[in-house]
């Protein structure tokens, strides 16, 4: 066997190995967080019922500055609808609030560009003496591609540092600050 054949068939395994891999990876995915909030249920609920609200603390809202923003549906609560358009890693998609009530918020999040996908997300909360602790979640269907992408790209660690900077952004609202300075 000549040397140009043996490297042939060593790429192809190679090829084979990680496709496989990929393959037995979960076919879901879930990232979450939690964070004790310094505020009373009532006003961590507003914040996440009300899309418009969303500007304030969201991770991604200063990701594109010229991205476009469109509220449609209820104002707030289940049937608010949220759509966005904008360059880059902002990207296309919308969300609806599915079911909000005193202790857990439901999302349906349908990303169009850079990629399509459909995830929900789910907000749930615990009240504590004087705090809340907010539990932020993301979870669906991991396709195929999203796995290949997983051996190469944490998701979680990804996902998980916005996550954990909104969580941030939302206590400094609450607590009457700037977000970033929690």
């Amino acid at each position: 066997m000549s040397l140009t054949a043996l490297i042939l068939w060593a790429l192809l395994a190679l090829v084979v190995s990680v496709l496989a891999t990929a393959a037995m990876r979960p076919n879901r995915f879930r990232v979450e967080r939690s964070r004790a909030l310094p505020a009373p249920a009532t006003a961590v609920l507003a914040q996440l019922q009300d899309f418009r609200c969303w500007a304030a603390w969201s991770p991604w809202e200063a990701i594109d500055p010229s991205m476009q923003r469109s509220y449609s549906g209820a104002a707030s609560g289940p049937g608010a609808v949220y759509a966005w358009t904008g360059q880059g890693k902002a990207g296309a998609g919308r969300m609806e609030i599915l079911e909000a009530g005193s202790s857990r918020v439901l999302i349906r999040i349908d990303f169009f560009k850079p990629f399509r996908a459909s995830n929900t997300v789910e907000f749930t909360l615990t009240a504590q003496a004087g705090s809340t602790q907010l539990h932020w979640a993301m979870y669906g269907p991991s396709p195929f591609v999203s796995k290949l992408m997983g051996l190469v790209f944490n998701m979680d660690r990804l996902i998980g540092r916005d996550f954990e900077t909104g969580l941030a952004n939302l206590q400094a609202v609450l607590e009457g600050g700037p977000p970033g300075k929690a």
